[in-house]
């Protein structure tokens, strides 16, 4: 496949700075939503970058600093768990995308953003469907938004380990659910996300 068809297709249509976005944490109920902005070098392939999902988590966390040293700019930023409560899962994840691209060092001209909606940026965007599996810039931005939002889980476990988050990263597993029941939530919980739990 060719990774770098949508950052072309950009490129050929005039746009100098082509930036990928993606997200990690829409679904589970506890932890903020993480969002990563990247902007590669012109014909940048990273070897062994996909989709977060289909990769390791150690494959994940090697390929965080790559991906980090490779880009001519990057950047990592969040909407809190407040703010998903606040604004609703959708918009608090348009708004850390958003916090993401103005966070860059270098403005895009372009953002190219995975799923099917874009937030308001003011810079032309292109939402593209499953696109952590097509383009090479997003695929590099879904890698540093799932190891940043993970270690931040990993630093949950530390404080209330009664939860597991290390395990489960705050999804909604089985041993999750049954440590909710048994403990009741913590600040980090998703309160919204929680209503047929603690029925």
């Amino acid at each position: 496949m060719n990774w770098l068809e949508f950052e072309q297709k950009a490129m050929d249509n005039g746009y100098k700075s082509v930036c990928g976005v993606d997200e990690a944490g829409r679904g589970p109920l506890a932890g903020p939503v993480c969002a990563a902005a990247v902007i590669l070098p012109e014909n940048t392939v990273i070897e062994e970058v996909n989709d977060s999902k289909k990769l390791t988590e150690k494959k994940r966390e090697l390929l965080f600093d790559v991906i980090k040293a490779s880009a001519l700019s990057y950047s990592i930023a969040y909407a809190s768990v407040e703010e998903i409560e606040e604004l609703n899962i959708l918009n608090a994840t348009m708004l850390a995308m958003k916090r993401a691209v103005e966070a860059l060092e270098i403005k895009p001209d372009f953002v190219m953003i995975d799923g099917n909606r874009v937030p308001k940026l003011g810079i032309d965007c292109e939402s593209i469907v499953k696109g952590d599996a097509k383009s090479m810039s997003i695929a590099c931005a879904s890698i540093l938004a799932k190891v940043s939002r993970d270690r931040l889980l990993y630093d949950y476990a530390k404080q209330y380990p009664q939860y597991g988050f290390d395990k489960h990263k705050g999804y909604g597993t089985k041993l999750h659910i049954e440590m909710i029941k048994k403990y009741g939530p913590c600040p980090y919980h998703r309160m919204s996300f929680l209503t047929k739990i603690l029925k």
